[in-house]
Parts: C-alpha cells; structure tokens; sequence
C-alpha cells in the first residue's frame, strides 16, 4: 500500500505537511550534492536527483544544466557527457517518472479485480498517490512541454502509461448502458481531465476543502452514471 494511505488522516487523504515531508526528503536525498560532489560511475545519477530538486524549487523551466551542474558539485560541461542539454536532462526525469507512475496504474487496476468499478476508483487513488507525492517527475511529465521528436525512450515510457489508463477506460465503456456509446477515446482524455485537475486544484495555495481523493471519487461517480457504468 502506498505510505501516503497510511497516514491516519483518512483513506487517501494526504494534507499540505504531508506532502512537504514528501518534498522535504527528495532534497534530502540530493542536499550532500552540494558539499561532496558526485562520485566515479554516478554522475548521470546525481544529475537527475539535481534536476528533481531544481524542479521542486524553480519549474521545469527554471532552471539552466548549468545550474544541475552546480548542484550536483561538477564541471559545467560534465553534464554534456550523458545530456545534450537541459531538454534532454528533463526527459530523462520524465522517462523515470513515467515509469514509476505506469507502475503504481498498474499495479492499482490488478487486472480490475475483484470488479471494474473498485479497481477504477483505486487506480483513481494511485493517480493522486502519485502526483501528490512525486510532485518533480509529475512536473517534469505534465509541465516540461517536452518535443514530440525527442527522446525515443521518454516517449515509450509515456505511451505505456496511456496504455494502461486507455485499456482501463475501453474496459469501463464497454460495460457502459447508453443507447449511443461514447468514444473510447473520449471517455479515455475525459477520465484523464477528471484526475488530472483533482490533483492540480489548489496547487500554489491553500488546499481546498474538499479532499482531492474525494473530490476526483465525485467526479468520477457521477461521470460514470452518465455512462451507465455505475448504479
């Protein structure tokens, strides 16, 4: 179970100091950067982890390879040996963070045991889990703007989480009751709006007052009667 489920405030329910503990320990994890450099064979490693802290602090677009460098205690031009530029850097931050998401989806949906419906609203949960707790790959994935004529591997880990979430989605569509069925592809970029924005609402201020995981629970109840999936 994801740790962010196991907090005692309620199930899926994450608060502000919560996700700051979160964000807190990514820059655990790479502040030694700053006072012992990199070590022989890590440095595309301690590259990343700079990149993730950039992200947290800055955006995606705020920051220069330059200042990853800076980070993570090398040479201005040791990032070139592994990244071309900052681009490339961010598309190997999305890459991981695609597949660690494609994973958690996965993992959530278990083949939509013990019924679709369960498994959806789980799979909803694993969204949030991830975006609210892995908030530098969600950025670099969703906010970057990366180009579509990049990196091969950033985009194949991508699709497979479109895969995964446009698999689950025919599955719900098939079961649906309308006379005049919605396109699966619709019904896929709907769901995806639906968890997307419960996990962007209120993001820079104050958290709003409805839970996230509650929230996106509501919303996807009521599309789905739309649908004719949910009683």
């Amino acid at each position: 179970m994801n740790p962010s489920l196991e907090t005692g405030l309620g199930t899926g329910e994450i608060n502000v100091n919560y996700i700051n503990m979160m964000d807190s320990r990514e820059k655990d994890r790479t502040g030694g950067l700053r006072k012992s450099g990199y070590h022989h064979g890590n440095l595309k490693e301690a590259l990343v982890s700079a990149a993730r802290v950039l992200i947290l602090e800055k955006g995606p677009h705020g920051f220069s390879l330059i200042e990853a460098a800076r980070l993570a205690g090398v040479s201005p031009a040791a990032p070139y040996r592994h990244f071309k530029d900052r681009e490339a850097l961010l598309a190997e931050v999305a890459r991981r963070g695609y597949a660690k998401f494609s994973d958690s989806l996965e993992k959530a949906w278990g083949a939509g045991e013990p019924d679709r419906l369960t498994a959806f609203r789980r799979l909803g949960h694993a969204y949030l889990d991830f975006a609210l707790t892995e908030r530098a790959y969600y950025a670099a994935m969703f906010e970057a703007e990366l180009p579509p004529d990049g990196d091969p591997a950033f985009h194949d880990a991508a699709d497979r989480a479109y895969r995964t979430l446009s698999a689950v989605t025919d599955r719900l569509e098939s079961a649906s009751g309308t006379e005049r069925p919605v396109p699966p592809e619709a019904v896929f970029f709907h769901i995806w709006s639906l968890a997307h924005g419960a996990a962007t609402l209120g993001k820079g201020s104050a958290a709003p007052a409805l839970s996230r995981h509650r929230m996106l629970d509501l919303g996807v109840e009521l599309y789905l009667k739309g649908l004719g999936v949910a009683p």
